[in-house]
C-alpha cells in the first residue's frame, strides 16, 4: 500500500486524536517521502508539456504576438488606426530564452489544474469533511479568478499598454526599438499582476468568513475605491484617451462590486 494510501486509511480509521490522529499516523519523513513524489510528478508533468509548447513555437508565439498587430480582434472594435509593432532581437540568446520563458509559462498554465489536484489530494487527508469542502471551494475559486485576471490582461489591458507604450515617442527624432525580451517579461509581469488583482473577491470572502470584513465598510469606501480603480487604471495604461482609461477601470471597479455582494453574502449586516 503505497504512503499515499495510508494516509488516507489513517485519516478514515476512528481515533480521538483529531483530524490526523491514531497509532499508524505518518511520520514527519513519511510526510516528507509523500510530498517527493507529489512535487515529482508535478515537475514530470510541467516538463512534459512545456516541451509540448517548446515544439509548438510557431503556435505560441502566435498567439504571444497577436496583440502587437493592427488585426488583433480589440484593435478592429475599436477602430484603431493602423500599426505594427516592431521587436527587435539584441541579444545572442534572446530570442531562444524568450522560447524558454514562454514554453514554461505555457505549461504551468496547461497543467496547472493537475498541480492543484495533486496539492489537495496531499493535504485533503489531514483535514476534517467541512474543511475539505470549503478548501475546494476556495481553492476552485482563486483559481478561476486567476485565470480570468490574465484573459482580461491578455485580450483587454496588454494590447492597449502595448498600443500606447509602443508608439509612444517624445520627439520625431527618437525612434522606438522593443526588445523581444521586454515584451515577453511585461506580459507575463502584467498577467501574474492581473491575476493576483482579481483574488480580491475570494480574499474578501475569507476576511469576511473571519469576521474581519463586512459589506457595509466596503459600500461606505465606494467613492474612495472609485478614485483608486481610476488612479490605478492610469498607472497601468497612462494615456489620456478616456474610452481607453475607462476599458481598463470598468474591470477593476466591477471586482469591488463583486466583492461586495460576496461579503454581503456571507455576512448579513
Amino acid at each position: 500500500m503505497s504512503l499515499l494510501r495510508r494516509r488516507i486509511a489513517v485519516r478514515m480509521k476512528p481515533s480521538s486524536g483529531g483530524a490526523t490522529g491514531g497509532e499508524n499516523a505518518l511520520t514527519f519523513w513519511d510526510h516528507l517521502d509523500v510530498l517527493r513524489g507529489v512535487i515529482v510528478r508535478m515537475a514530470l508533468a510541467i516538463l512534459a508539456f512545456s516541451s509540448l509548447a517548446f515544439c509548438l513555437k510557431d503556435v505560441l508565439f502566435a498567439f504571444v504576438m497577436a496583440p502587437a498587430h493592427a488585426d488583433f480582434f480589440l484593435y478592429r472594435w475599436m477602430g484603431a488606426e493602423h500599426f505594427h509593432l516592431q521587436l527587435v532581437n539584441v541579444e545572442l540568446t534572446e530570442q531562444f530564452t524568450a522560447h524558454l520563458t514562454m514554453s514554461f509559462a505555457a505549461g504551468v498554465l496547461m497543467v496547472s489544474p493537475y498541480i492543484l489536484y495533486l496539492l489537495f489530494r496531499f493535504v485533503s487527508p489531514a483535514l476534517y469533511a467541512r474543511e475539505r469542502r470549503a478548501s475546494l471551494w476556495v481553492a476552485g475559486a482563486a483559481y478561476v479568478m486567476f485565470l480570468l485576471g490574465v484573459a482580461v490582461n491578455y485580450a483587454l489591458v496588454f494590447p492597449l499598454t502595448v498600443r500606447f507604450l509602443g508608439t509612444y515617442q517624445v520627439s520625431a527624432d527618437v525612434t522606438n526599438l522593443l526588445t523581444l525580451n521586454s515584451y515577453v517579461n511585461t506580459l507575463l509581469g502584467m498577467s501574474i499582476l492581473f491575476g493576483v488583482v482579481f483574488e480580491l473577491p475570494v480574499v474578501s470572502a475569507l476576511l469576511a468568513r473571519f469576521g474581519l470584513l463586512r459589506a457595509s465598510w466596503m459600500r461606505l469606501l465606494r467613492r474612495h475605491a472609485f478614485v483608486a480603480v481610476l488612479i490605478a487604471a492610469a498607472v497601468i495604461t497612462p494615456t489620456g484617451d478616456a474610452v481607453t482609461l475607462l476599458l481598463v477601470a470598468l474591470p477593476l471597479y466591477l471586482l469591488y462590486e463583486t466583492s461586495i455582494l460576496v461579503v454581503a453574502r456571507i455576512r448579513r449586516d
